[in-house]
């Protein structure tokens, strides 16, 4: 009776039309990015499109995937996004899994959990970690892109929490099975993880993809930027000598569309990965923040 009364039904129109608002307010700038890719020249100088192409074309992107530095800063995302998030869920799995020992197995985890903590809340500042980086050699590799942000900490603690959540009892038979520390690991608590890992290593795939600051600071060499970093140097910077497009092809097509064509490439990706994932990510952050 109560889902058929009519404040029940009044509140679910509501919230439908508010959804649905919100959605369409995510959705335009992408459909409004999608267009201007397919249009002219003119409409595009114009700034005279909306939600549909003027004047079709597929030119930009045909000009977009021929551009030999857009193409090695996909290369360079792919390589950063696919190697960055398996450095990165192996020492968050790693650290998260020893920090959720209680204390009488692991003694000195307060002063282990506190200085992770420690590092959320401070941090050295631009320039000492500008010149740190450069002292170890890290400058303009791509490891660069890697090593520095490797461990989340409030990704790791999401981990730690989930894997407290994990019964006690299944360690406990692991162990009297013969199964050491790292075989708990693998073959207890990875399995029954996988929605926290899911969703967590999403977060990281993301972070990756989308980080573009490290790239301008720590990279001199335009062929080592990410897409990112390349997109950032021409949209924000309006650099458009990294288009690597012949003088000809920039007169016969709008700068706008062309960008837009590499916006769009750059976001299809993660439009394409998130919908496989997305069903892990409320099960994966409820049930890691649980316990304390």
């Amino acid at each position: 009776m109560y889902y058929k009364n009519r404040g029940y039904k009044v509140f679910s129109v509501f919230n439908t039309v508010f959804l649905i608002g919100l959605s369409l307010l995510c959705i335009m700038p992408l459909i409004h990015i999608l267009a201007v890719s397919f249009s002219g020249r003119g409409p595009a100088t114009a700034n005279i499109i909306g939600l549909w192409p003027i004047d079709f074309t597929i030119e930009s992107y045909e000009k977009t995937l021929s551009s030999g530095n857009f193409l090695r800063s996909i290369t360079n995302s792919v390589l950063r996004t696919v190697i960055g998030t398996i450095v990165g869920m192996s020492l968050i799995v790693a650290a998260g899994y020893a920090l959720s020992k209680e204390n009488p197995f692991f003694k000195t985890k307060a002063v282990y959990t506190w200085f992770f903590v420690f590092t959320m809340l401070f941090n050295g500042g631009l320039v000492p970690t500008y010149v740190l980086i450069s002292k170890i050699h890290l400058m303009n590799s791509f490891w660069v892109l890697i090593l520095p942000g490797a461990v989340s900490v409030y990704n790791m603690i999401l981990m730690m929490n989930f894997f407290k959540a994990v019964p006690r009892e299944l360690e406990e038979a692991a162990y009297l099975d013969g199964a050491g520390v790292f075989i708990t690991l693998w073959k207890v608590y990875l399995p029954v993880s996988l929605p926290a890992i899911a969703t967590l290593s999403l977060f990281t795939l993301v972070w990756h993809w989308n980080s573009w600051f490290d790239g301008l600071i720590y990279l001199t060499d335009v062929e080592k930027y990410p897409m990112a970093t390349y997109l950032q140097t021409i949209v924000v910077q309006q650099d458009f000598s990294k288009i690597s497009l012949d003088p000809q092809s920039l007169e016969n097509m709008s700068q706008r569309t062309v960008k837009a064509a590499q916006i769009f490439i750059t976001a299809l990706p993660v439009l394409v990965i998130y919908p496989f994932l997305q069903k892990y990510f409320v099960k994966g952050i409820v049930l890691g923040a649980v316990k304390e």
